[in-house]
């Protein structure tokens, strides 16, 4: 397992956060410039933190306090970065394990070539290699020396779906090794993520299992960040322990929803709502419970469904299928499911 505590100052930028990684894929999710690369750096011992300790495992990789700073071929962590252009694929293999004893190399080699499937492209160089076999050899390289700790930095990028796919079953199969896999492609990476981290200016605004992240953002930055979320400005108009219910008031019009504990009569909070999680329908009447009269200013389209905006600032997802025969709708009914209804 990984532990890290990492501060980090360069002119204009900070990082100031703590986190760990545990065996599986931990997504670590940010735009470009929010400090993901630079803490692949920080662990890889490419670049040294102004304080903070790096744990993996039973060892210290980086202590401020004690000054330990191993450099970074003693760290064993694996990244998968781009292929030397002017080795073939067996040069850049035996260049990562370059400090292996020659009979344990050439073993490792062999077993590295057939593992990956890459035993025909073993004398080709980068540039005439075809499909998948550059993503296969980074990986092999990455792992031949038997890392603690396997880092990619938006190796899924341009992918083709399929070669997605494969990258992704690859690293399922390394069960027992911590994976730190950063992008700014949620979408693309979730469904392999078994923990998030959300990482927004050097500053880590949640972490935790990937759908309590996703159901349940701590912040109005996280939901944000995250874009999966209405936030909405709401007041609590009543509260009734007893039944465990609530009442607020919600653009003009008012709701439905759970027990809010800790909170009282009056307070202005934000509704934080998954758009997956509302459901548009086309106005024909006057609104009912929990149903608030919305106007659509355009829409778009996605792989499997259409994100519908309103006017409102409400989104909504919607499955094509049923989108299609109501293309030219332009006014709509938004319901709210009370239990859908979380607040900050």
């Amino acid at each position: 397992m990984l532990q890290a505590r990492l501060k980090h100052s360069l002119p204009g930028f900070s990082l100031d956060l703590a986190f760990e990684c545990r065996p599986g894929i931990t997504v670590l999710f940010g735009p470009s410039g929010a400090g993901k690369s630079r803490i692949f750096e920080l662990l890889t011992g490419l670049a040294t933190p102004s304080g903070g300790r790096i744990m993996l495992d039973d060892s210290i990789l980086f202590d401020g306090e004690t000054r330990v700073n191993l450099p970074p071929q003693l760290r064993r962590c694996g990244l998968v970065a781009p292929l030397f252009p002017h080795l073939t694929v067996s040069e850049n293999l035996a260049f990562a394990a370059h400090s292996l004893p020659s009979r344990e190399r050439a073993r490792r080699l062999k077993e590295t070539l057939d593992e990956f499937e890459l035993t025909a492209a073993a004398h080709r160089r980068p540039a005439a290699l075809t499909g998948n076999e550059p993503l296969r050899a980074a990986l092999a390289r990455a792992l031949i020396r038997s890392p603690r700790l396997l880092l990619l930095d938006d190796a899924a990028r341009g992918l083709a779906p399929a070669h997605r796919q494969e990258l992704y079953s690859i690293l399922r199969s390394l069960e027992n090794l911590p994976i730190l896999l950063a992008t700014n492609d949620l979408e693309s990476s979730v469904e392999v993520a078994a923990s998030l981290l959300l990482l927004d200016q050097g500053r880590l605004l949640q972490s935790g299992p990937t759908r309590q992240v996703l159901d349940h953002p701590a912040s109005a930055d996280a939901a944000r960040l995250l874009g999966l979320h209405v936030l909405l400005p709401a007041e609590i108009l009543a509260l009734d322990p007893g039944r465990q219910t609530s009442r607020l008031r919600c653009l003009e019009t008012e709701l439905n929803g759970p027990y809010y504990p800790g909170h009282l009569l009056g307070d202005r909070v934000t509704l934080c709502l998954l758009s997956s999680a509302l459901r548009a329908l086309p106005r024909s009447g006057a609104p009912a419970a929990n149903q608030l009269p919305v106007t659509l200013t355009h829409f778009a389209e996605r792989t499997q469904s259409v994100l519908l905006h309103f006017a409102e600032g409400i989104t909504v997802e919607m499955p094509r299928p049923v989108f299609e025969p109501l293309r030219a709708t332009r006014e709509w009914l938004v319901e709210f499911p009370p239990a859908a209804l979380h607040i900050l």
